[in-house]
C-alpha cells in the first residue's frame, strides 16, 4: 500500500486525487492546496485530511509519496523540498517555465536519488503504446518519418495563455517527450514556423495559435508535428510513423464505434469534445505505473531526465520561431 499526499487541489490535482483513491495498492492520506476550500472538498470525498501546509504535508512520515500537481511556479520548490524529505514524486510537467532553474532542480534531485516520475501521461495510451511495441519489434523497419498532429477543440482564455509558456513549450513539450519515447533518439535539431489564426491578438504577448515544428533525428530520421489551439469538430490528435518497410498509424479517436447507414449516408460517431476526455484513462495508468515502480523499488519512467529533455526541444523550438532560423538542440 503506497501512501500518497496530493500538492494542488486544481483540476489536475483532482484528477490525481481520484485515482489514487481508486487504486486498490494506493491510500490518499492529505491533500493541499493555498485555497483550503478546494483541498477540503477533495479530501472529504476521498477519505482523506486537509494539509495545513506544503512543508507540513511533507513533513509526514506516513506519507511515502507525494504528486506535484500545484501551479507551474511551485514545481522547483515543491520537487526540492519532497526530495529532500525523501519522498517518492509525480511531477506534473513542466517542471519550470524556465529551463536553467529546471536544470538546477533536475541536478538536486538526482542527486538525492529519489524516485520520480515526470506527467507524461500520453505514454499510457494504449494507441501510442501499441505504437511503441510495433516499431520496437522492427514491423515497420527503419523509422524514416513521423507526423503527429495535435488539435485543441477550442483557444483557451487569454489569461491562461500569457502564462502558460508558449505554445512550442505548453503544447509541445508532451509530444517532444512522445517521438522521444517511440524512437529512443533525442533530436537533433528543430525548425519552427508559427501563426496567430485564431486569434490575433496572442502575438501580442509573443505566442502562436498555429504552428509546425520540424525535427531532424541523428539517425536521419524527420519529424513533423502540427499544433492548432482550435478545430471545429473536437479533440484530435493522431500519429503516424512511416518506416523502411511499412507504417503504423494510431488514428483519430471517435466517442463511439457506432456508425448509422442510411440511403446513400453513412453517419459515425465524431471526436471528443476536450483533450481530457481523450487522455483520461492515462492518469490512472500513470499512477498505477508509478506505484508499480515503487513496490519493485526500481526508478519510474518518464523520469526527471525525460522532463527536462523535452523542455531541452522546448527551448529550441521556442528559439527557432523567434529568429526564424534552425536551432541545434543543447541537451
Amino acid at each position: 500500500m503506497i501512501r500518497f499526499g496530493v500538492l494542488g487541489a486544481g483540476f489536475i490535482g483532482s484528477v490525481h486525487a481520484g485515482n489514487i483513491a481508486a487504486n486498490p495498492r494506493a491510500r490518499l492520506i492529505s491533500v493541499f492546496d493555498i485555497d483550503e476550500k478546494k483541498a477540503g472538498l477533495i479530501a472529504e470525498k476521498h477519505g482523506a485530511r486537509v494539509g495545513t501546509s506544503a512543508e507540513q504535508l511533507l513533513g509526514e512520515s506516513e506519507i511515502d509519496a507525494v504528486v506535484i500537481a500545484s501551479s507551474t511556479p511551485t514545481h522547483v520548490s515543491y520537487l526540492k523540498a519532497a526530495a529532500e524529505a525523501g519522498k517518492a514524486i509525480l511531477c506534473e510537467k513542466p517542471i519550470s517555465l524556465d529551463y536553467e532553474e529546471a536544470r538546477e532542480a533536475h541536478g538536486i534531485v538526482e542527486h538525492s536519488a529519489v524516485p520520480v516520475m515526470v506527467g507524461f501521461n500520453r505514454r499510457f495510451d494504449r494507441n501510442y503504446s501499441a505504437l511503441k511495441d510495433t516499431i520496437e519489434t522492427g514491423t515497420i523497419g527503419k523509422v524514416e518519418i513521423i507526423q503527429v498532429t495535435h488539435r485543441g477543440p477550442q483557444l483557451p482564455s487569454l489569461e491562461y495563455l500569457k502564462v502558460s509558456g508558449g505554445q512550442f513549450r505548453d503544447s509541445g513539450v508532451h509530444f517532444y517527450d512522445l517521438v522521444r519515447w517511440l524512437t529512443n533518439e533525442d533530436p537533433a535539431e528543430v525548425f519552427a514556423f508559427g501563426s496567430c489564426l485564431v486569434d490575433p491578438s496572442i502575438a501580442e504577448f509573443g505566442d502562436t495559435d498555429t504552428s509546425i515544428i520540424s525535427l531532424r533525428f541523428d539517425s536521419g530520421a524527420l519529424c513533423q508535428i502540427n499544433f492548432s489551439r482550435r478545430t471545429a469538430y473536437g479533440y484530435e490528435d493522431r500519429i503516424e510513423v512511416f518506416g523502411s518497410e511499412g507504417m503504423v498509424e494510431s488514428q483519430r479517436q471517435r466517442r463511439g464505434e457506432v456508425a448509422i447507414y442510411k440511403g446513400d449516408r453513412i453517419t459515425v460517431d465524431g471526436l471528443h469534445r476536450g483533450w481530457f476526455e481523450r487522455t483520461k484513462a492515462t492518469y490512472g495508468l500513470e499512477i498505477d505505473a508509478l506505484i508499480e515502480a515503487l513496490e519493485k523499488r526500481e526508478m519510474p519512467s518518464p523520469s526527471l531526465t525525460d522532463g527536462l529533455k523535452a523542455q531541452a526541444v522546448a527551448e529550441a523550438a521556442t528559439e527557432s520561431y523567434k529568429t526564424s532560423r534552425p536551432v541545434l538542440v543543447s541537451y
